[in-house]
Parts: structure tokens; sequence; C-alpha cells
């Protein structure tokens, strides 16, 4: 999605994108690490149902991925077509830090027990918006090159072992009900 939506730009906007992007994935995912108990409290729902709701949003882009269908709507893929800046919309939210990838944190969150842990949990999301810059950034040669077959089969691979990921949130969401 990345490079279909940025074909049109020189490389060093690409790279600006790609760091944009990759600076809102990480602000967006710190917040909710940090202000996500705060949000679920509110709202009165339990770390077993927000690990079921996240696993099963994380399974439907991975279904999406398994299937090759889109992730976006039309109109959604329209407006980012003609948007200038798709840093924030449609690529740190909600393609990479969606709602899939917040309640992933947030459960997370969940059972940190002191600032080391936090700490940790910050050196992750980190760690996470420097790949997103690296793949975002140097994938369009590595795309080229590999073709659609490749990309695609890739892409299935991934997805396949997302939804296993998802389902194993869904999974421990549901065990904790029994508990």
């Amino acid at each position: 999605m990345f490079f279909a939506l940025t074909s049109a730009m020189l490389p060093s906007e690409r790279t600006k994108t790609a760091l944009k992007t990759a600076m809102y994935v990480m602000g967006i995912l710190i917040v909710f690490l940090f202000f996500g108990r705060f949000v679920l409290n509110f709202f009165g729902i339990s770390l077993p149902v927000l690990q079921i709701a996240g696993g099963l949003i994380v399974a439907n882009t991975a279904w999406g991925m398994v299937t090759a269908s889109s992730r976006m709507t039309p109109a959604e893929s329209h407006e980012a077509a003609t948007k200038e800046d798709i840093s924030l919309t449609p690529m740190a939210m909600p393609m990479l830090s969606g709602p899939g990838a917040i309640g992933v944190v947030m459960g997370v969150a969940a059972h940190a027990d002191s600032m080391v842990a936090y700490f940790g949990m910050v050196i992750g999301i980190v760690a996470l918006g420097l790949v997103v810059f690296l793949f975002l950034s140097l994938g369009g040669p590595l795309v080229k090159r590999l073709g659609p077959g490749a990309t695609g089969a890739i892409n299935r691979i991934f997805g396949f072992l997302i939804l296993a990921l998802a389902v194993q949130l869904v999974w421990d969401g549901a065990a904790q009900f029994r508990g």
C-alpha cells in the first residue's frame, strides 16, 4: 500500500513520509501504552474482553492478508490516493497502528507492574518504529525485485502467522473467563 501511494514521489519525499509514518506509529502506540488502562477503566472493559476484541481485529487483518483482500474501503483508498501526506492516515492509523495493534499494546500494558516493564515496552515500540521506517524506506527495490507473485506469497505466509497470533490472543482472553 505504501509503495502504491508514494509511487509519484521522489525518493527523498518517500523517505520523509516513511520517517513521519514511523514516528506517528510510535507516538500512537506509546500513548495507548500509558493511557490505555484509563480508557479501559472508563468504559468498564475487562482485559479478557480486550484480548478477544483485539484478537478478532488482528484476525480480520490477517485474513485479509491471506486472502489478498484490501484492508481499506474504496472510499478510503480514493481519499488516500488524493492526499498529499499519507503518513498519519491511512499509513500510521489505521494501517500500521490500528485497533488491533492498539489492543495488543493495551493488553500487554495491563500486565506491567513496574516502570522497568513500561521502559522495556517503550524500547520495543521504538524498535518497531525503526523497523517500520526501514521497511518503508528501503522496501521499494526489494518489492520491485521480488515481483507481485513473490510479494503476494510472502504476504500470505505472514498473514497466516499473524492469524495464528490472533487466535492465540482470542484463546488467552477466553481462557481467562474460565479461571
